[in-house]
């Protein structure tokens, strides 16, 4: 179970946490750079750990419980750092104050909902929410500093991650509301 190759890459998503801090402790542009690839890795590894999990009929009940958990566990960490480190302007906090009330919100349906039984799939919209989130939060990690680094410092690598962060703020909002919607929908229908 947990050394199959999904499972690994699941919880190396929880492994890269530590690792992450650290290297945005640093507040270098090599440690912004580095921060930015063990996150752009780590979020890669979730398209990878449910592909392979399915191609190799690999899917157990650990992953589908991890999966969820180390994804929330790696967006609420690298929100919770660049507020942390000033790496948000003051309207960068309300997409990030936004994106972390749906994740407990939908973390909470997904645990009542998996009490009565009912599953709550994951739409095509919200994948493409956590693929702008991801390319958002690792945006926003490189910033300026990294930008620099590379030469491509012309570049408002800042500003284009907080407005990356707001349309996911925007998709979070529409996909927690269908989220809501469905898990309100079975909340009230009658039990036999």
């Amino acid at each position: 179970m947990l050394t199959d190759l999904p499972n690994l890459l699941t919880v190396s998503r929880i492994a890269a946490i530590p690792l992450l801090m650290l290297l945005m402790a640093l507040h270098t542009p090599s440690g912004d750079l580095a921060a930015c690839a063990v996150f752009a890795i780590a979020a890669i590894t979730d398209y990878f750990d449910g592909m392979l999990a399915r191609v190799r009929r690999q899917i157990s009940d650990f992953g589908r419980m991890l999966d969820p958990i180390a994804d929330k566990l790696l967006v609420g960490a690298t929100l919770m750092l660049l507020a942390g480190h000033d790496r948000l302007s003051p309207a960068g906090l309300y997409p990030a104050i936004v994106i972390m009330l749906r994740e407990i919100m939908v973390s909470g349906l997904r645990e009542y909902l998996a009490g009565i039984r009912i599953g709550l799939p994951v739409t095509r919209l919200a994948k493409w929410k956590t693929g702008i989130q991801m390319g958002a939060l690792g945006t926003l990690i490189a910033g300026g500093n990294g930008a620099h680094l590379l030469g491509i410092g012309f570049l408002p690598v800042d500003l284009i991650g907080e407005a990356m962060l707001w349309i996911a703020a925007v998709l979070t909002l529409i996909t927690g509301w269908d989220y809501l919607t469905a898990g309100l929908r079975h909340a009230a229908a009658p039990r036999h």
